[in-house]
């Protein structure tokens, strides 16, 4: 395998470890995708988020990849959203509610299995949600719920715009996975600009 045909990619379980259903151990998922010929596998906190790097391939068939062998193997039905390490540090980079949003908890990315389910969106970007926002870039869908998220009108508009199309992470979670993935020449990870 050549180094220069490797790629990082950041896989996004949707919905895992949230009460008792769709349970997934971190190293269970750490071992399965390893099984699937890929390495340098990481896991960032308990809630479905794996860095890993192989060979380029289409992001739809490395998700559809690791869906099967979660199925397979660990008899878990989930879908699996991918970004290279490059789409999300870019995802991250465009944000513009980064300013607006003091806790990162409260700020969330949603991120599509397919660039083109971001149409659907379209509709909310042109109503007022204040005291919350919305904003939208060419690869996520970025909502701030000073709140919470958990009875955000905006949160709620947004799953019901994408349904199961798409997952969700806070912004503490996607610096910490952009900071893992997104790796500067000499090896050490970087953060991402707008973290």
């Amino acid at each position: 395998m050549e180094a220069t045909a490797d790629v990082t990619y950041i896989g996004l379980l949707r919905g895992v470890n949230i009460g008792r259903s769709k349970r997934v151990a971190m190293a269970d998922l750490r071992a399965l995708v390893g099984q699937l010929g890929y390495h340098d596998v990481r896991t960032v906190l308990n809630s479905g988020n794996v860095v890993f790097t192989g060979l380029r391939a289409p992001v739809a068939r490395v998700a559809g990849r690791v869906e099967l062998a979660l199925a397979k193997h660990l008899g878990v039905t989930v879908r699996v959203v991918v970004l290279t390490a490059r789409e999300l540090a870019a995802a991250v980079a465009a944000n513009p509610l980064v300013e607006m949003a003091p806790d990162p908890s409260r700020l969330v990315l949603a991120v599509p299995s397919r660039s083109k389910d971001l149409a659907r969106v379209s509709p909310l970007l042109e109503m007022d949600w204040a005291p919350e926002a919305i904003a939208a870039g060419p690869r996520a869908v970025y909502f701030w719920c000073p709140e919470g998220v958990h009875d955000s009108p905006v949160a709620e508009a947004v799953s019901r715009a994408l349904g199961d199309s798409a997952t969700m992470r806070n912004w503490a979670t996607a610096a910490k996975l952009v900071a893992l993935a997104v790796a500067t020449k000499d090896g050490r990870p970087e953060r991402a600009p707008g973290i």
